[in-house]
């Protein structure tokens, strides 16, 4: 009955909803999740819960509409948000494709990838969940007593599908202090907000103005332990095949600063939670939404 109350108040809408904040969670934070993600202003792994992806993703909207500036979904907020009036919620039908992968387990270890032919999808919960940017678990609560396994199950999702395509950036800004990442159209004026991991005290950002050099889909990764603080003694360099479990994701943005790029993740629950190794981490349909508006040449500004 929860989780049926739960879809029902996505689908009715909020008219004199709540102001979402803090510990928030339920289907006002997953309603207010959708239409960020739509309006491109992402809160990354949409999962029924406030967080700091979220607070970043509502300021930036905030900016962006010269609302307030108060990192919480007021009435002022949801007028703006609900301008798009697409539902919150689709449905989507399990396909034989869906079910036939191939899916295999990923293991931890970079030698132990790089035996791997390719580093897709461990499980069909996983691949929807990058398709509706959602958590594998939000997927198993708006579906109770669902199978995932049977061809022609309908399961309900996020609806995504409904934002409209970005203009081209004229640059990009990154900001390690609130762990975004930014699209700026030629006047400066920002576009578009994505959370993101800029590195570490290990490897900070390096800070300056930088331009896109090229940009590869599906890539391949050349690991290099000598580039890395942490790798583990024994490890050697290795090619690992492309894939979204490949360790950058299924893009890579080439930076003028050697070595260093933005890149995809196979851990999207960790964007803007976790630290990198001095890139810049988005989740795979974040990254995937700024290679189709950024071209060679871009500026990129990096600053902490």
């Amino acid at each position: 009955m929860r989780v049926l109350f739960f879809v029902a108040l996505l689908v009715a809408g909020t008219a004199g909803a709540a102001t979402v904040g803090p510990k928030a969670h339920g289907p006002e934070v997953l309603r207010a999740q959708v239409l960020l993600d739509r309006a491109h202003f992402s809160t990354g792994e949409m999962d029924a819960a406030y967080g700091s992806n979220m607070r970043q993703a509502i300021l930036g909207f905030q900016k962006l509409h010269q609302l307030p500036l108060t990192g919480v979904v007021d009435a002022a907020t949801w007028i703006e948000l609900e301008r798009d009036q697409a539902p919150v919620l689709d449905t989507y039908t399990i396909t034989a494709q869906d079910i036939a992968g191939p899916y295999t387990p990923i293991p931890a270890g970079m030698m132990a990838k790089s035996k791997l032919p390719a580093l897709g999808y461990a499980s069909l919960a996983e691949a929807l969940g990058e398709r509706f940017h959602c958590s594998p678990d939000l997927l198993r609560r708006l579906n109770p007593g669902k199978s995932l396994s049977r061809a022609g199950t309908r399961i309900t999702v996020p609806n995504v599908a409904a934002a409209k395509p970005l203009p081209k950036a004229s640059s990009i800004l990154v900001d390690a202090k609130d762990g975004t990442l930014t699209l700026l159209d030629a006047g400066g004026m920002p576009f578009a907000q994505f959370p993101a991991s800029t590195g570490s005290k290990h490897d900070p950002l390096p800070e300056g103005r930088w331009q896109v050099r090229g940009v590869a889909t599906d890539p391949e990764y050349r690991y290099n332990p000598k580039l890395f603080w942490d790798a583990k003694a024994g490890d050697a360099k290795a090619r690992l095949a492309a894939g979204p479990n490949n360790p950058v994701g299924v893009a890579w943005i080439e930076l003028s600063k050697e070595h260093y790029g933005i890149h995809g993740t196979p851990e999207p629950g960790k964007i803007g939670k976790t630290q990198s190794h001095g890139c810049i981490r988005l989740t795979n349909w974040d990254v995937m939404t700024v290679v189709r508006s950024i071209a060679r040449g871009a500026v990129v500004l990096l600053q902490e």
